[in-house]
């Protein structure tokens, strides 16, 4: 019979490749590693590791490196299921989300979850979108958060909201690219929000790889404009707060307004001081869906379960 405890360790050296970064990656020494390997190898009657510099893997270990998360997962998955079956009043949630999304979405869903169910641990992983995605898959997490469609195989998904990406564009930055026509082109913009009125404006942008940059850089293409990009940075609040400075026009979520009145009508207040203006796109790209994906292949706990219904109730998805 497998000794699981000997398989996981076998699978973190297998990964690492290197017994001393895969001790210390398992918080045991470097011969305990090593004597849960050779049992493993006397298990199988086969050496899985050619103890070479550097480390390699035997072809029966790589055979075994490709079951072992399988098996792993299967085992995981069946505690799971069984624990549903037997009580539901105790249990994890591993949630995937990316911390901005998190913060606008999670506090519409999460009080409710715990209510209902107390005995159920959250567990919250914060990455980009690749990074959920890999965890996702490797059954690391039980679902993520994030646009649709999700660029990953094996992950069925179900919709939560609608998500827009708005143009901001500062009064003081509009004023000083048209002198004396600053409600002449607010108007023009709140009719339609052609770049091509703003191609000597400042843009303040998120760094390339963020999926409201690549619209951004999509839109500037089809504009057939180079915009003047005076700072990159990577967090979307940033990008607001400098725009209110009047650094520059940028892009920004209408879910990140929060669906909180409270916090709703402080951004709105905060858009009234700063002389901000909001204006819907018109690119098919700038409109999007937030759903929630889970891997079809694992068993689908229970916990998984309410936490989409408890999502769908909170955040009523409307497509029009």
């Amino acid at each position: 019979m497998i000794n699981f405890l000997n398989l996981e360790y076998f699978l973190v050296a297998a990964e690492e490749l290197n017994f001393t970064r895969a001790a210390r990656k398992l918080y045991i020494s470097q011969q305990s590693l090593s004597n849960h390997i050779s049992n493993l190898e006397k298990e199988f009657d086969v050496i899985l590791f050619n103890r070479t510099l550097p480390l390699t893997l035997t072809y029966a270990g790589q055979a075994l490196k490709a079951r072992a998360r399988e098996l792993l997962d299967l085992r995981d998955e069946t505690y799971r299921e069984i624990a549903d079956i037997k009580d539901f009043s105790t249990g994890q949630l591993s949630i995937g989300v990316s911390h901005t999304r998190g913060r606008v979405i999670l506090p519409e869903i999460l009080p409710s979850y715990q209510t209902q169910f107390p005995g159920i641990e959250l567990k919250l992983i914060e990455g980009n979108s690749s990074t959920l995605a890999s965890e996702l898959l490797h059954g690391n997490i039980d679902l993520m958060i994030d646009l649709l469609p999700f660029a990953v195989e094996s992950v069925e998904t179900v919709p939560v909201c609608a998500e827009e990406i708005l143009l901001i564009a500062p009064d003081i930055v509009l004023e000083k690219a048209y002198p004396g026509r600053l409600e002449e082109i607010k108007a023009q913009l709140s009719q339609s929000t052609d770049l091509r009125l703003l191609e000597s404006c400042p843009f303040i942008l998120l760094k390339k790889g963020n999926r409201v940059r690549t619209i951004a850089d999509e839109m500037f293409e089809e504009a057939q404009i180079t915009p003047r990009i005076v700072l990159e940075t990577e967090n979307i609040e940033t990008v607001l707060a400098l725009s209110a400075k009047g650094m520059g026009i940028t892009f920004f979520p209408r879910m990140f307004m929060s669906n909180d009145q409270s916090t709703q009508d402080h951004r709105t207040k905060f858009m009234e001081r700063a002389r901000l203006n909001p204006y819907p796109l018109n690119f098919r790209r700038a409109h999007g869906v937030l759903g929630i994906g889970y891997h079809k292949g694992h068993y689908m706990s229970r916990a998984t379960k309410e936490f989409i219904r408890i999502a769908k109730e909170r955040i009523p998805y409307n497509p029009d």
